[in-house]
């Protein structure tokens, strides 16, 4: 299971390249990954108003889903509504997951998926037992966009809250092409990530490589 975390600003890198492009970018990113066997994608464009990641959560399903991958919108239950989202990524301060559970089943929804935020093994006890589908834990490796969830738990600690929960765990933070093996090989269901995900010309081939390994260890 691979999670592609949407961040348009990322592409900012040149003067040249506007809102409109940054976000196009992001579009043409989402599509490739998709294409290449990504199979989850959350929109996380927190800058964004409502209207503005409503229409930008609609270009990334009419790229994502002809390929099978599910979107999901991060934190914001009335935008992943109004865009026809397949579910809801609730950060971990963020509403419990049967409110949330609860919202979407009284509008006939009892198929919307639910991913939760994780940073210890109580909140992924507490992301369970509140009905998350899914939960992403970490950071496991130290990265920049997660210090302010304190130091990386590192992958003991990471394989312990896989032992003790059911629900799939997705590993996130600091993963790259050198050590995404590490999580997978140690109870996780998938990772996501960012920047691991974020080259337009190579994301194809970054995917095929870390399917390609999870063919040979499910094997």
């Amino acid at each position: 299971m691979l999670y592609l975390i949407s961040r348009r600003q990322i592409f900012r890198h040149s003067p040249e390249i506007d809102e409109g492009r940054a976000q196009q970018i992001q579009i043409e990113v989402i599509a490739k990954a998709a294409e290449g066997g990504c199979r989850l994608i959350q929109v996380r464009e927190k800058d964004l108003s409502d209207q503005e990641l409503t229409d930008f959560t609609r270009r990334a399903i009419s790229v994502a889903r002809p390929h099978g991958a599910k979107v999901l919108v991060n934190g914001r239950i009335e935008v992943a509504l109004a865009a026809g989202a397949d579910g809801l990524h609730l950060p971990a301060s963020s509403i419990e997951p049967a409110v949330a559970r609860g919202i979407f089943a009284r509008k006939g929804l009892k198929d919307f998926l639910i991913g939760a935020s994780t940073h210890s093994l109580a909140e992924a006890q507490k992301a369970e037992s509140g009905g998350a589908d899914f939960i992403v834990c970490g950071p496991l490796y130290e990265t920049a966009t997660k210090l302010v969830y304190g130091s990386p738990m590192g992958i003991e600690r990471f394989a312990g809250i896989c032992r003790e929960v059911k629900l799939p765990v997705i590993a996130i933070g600091g993963i790259t092409l050198a050590n995404f093996h590490e999580p997978l090989a140690n109870g996780a269901a998938g990772i996501a990530a960012i920047g691991l995900f974020a080259d337009p010309e190579n994301i194809k081939q970054r995917i095929e490589k870390i399917i390609s390994y999870l063919d040979r260890i499910g094997n």
